[in-house]
């Protein structure tokens, strides 16, 4: 049974940074990226930002020059590094594996404040 554990979420004051980590627990095969979402109260859940297999990112407008995805080593696992956050991004960031072929996996969440 896989597991995708998250951690790294808190409370930051705006400007602060916060880098989130996932790992997976268990092989996965066939995976085609891993990546970040978030859902903030009263919103849809949206994709962050991604790292393909081959190691290209793709990144929302809304995080662009503040977030950086990077995959570990093991290959199961993917940070976020968060830096100049502001009040918007408060949300619970949830870990993604998407593969080529079947369902995805999906961590738990972990919730991201920020706020003075």
């Amino acid at each position: 049974q896989v597991q995708l554990v998250e951690s790294g979420g808190g409370l930051v004051q705006p400007g602060g940074s916060l880098r989130l980590s996932c790992a997976a627990s268990g092989s996965i095969f066939g995976i085609r990226g891993m990546g970040w979402y978030r859902q903030a109260p009263g919103k849809q859940r949206e994709l962050v930002a991604r790292i393909y297999r081959d190691n290209t990112t793709y990144y929302a407008d809304s995080v662009k020059g503040r977030f950086t995805i990077s995959r570990g080593n093991p290959k199961n696992t993917v940070y976020l590094q968060m830096s100049s956050l502001k009040p918007e991004d408060t949300a619970v960031y949830y870990c993604n594996v998407q593969r080529l072929v079947g369902v995805d996996f999906w961590g738990q969440g972990t919730q991201v404040t920020v706020s003075s």
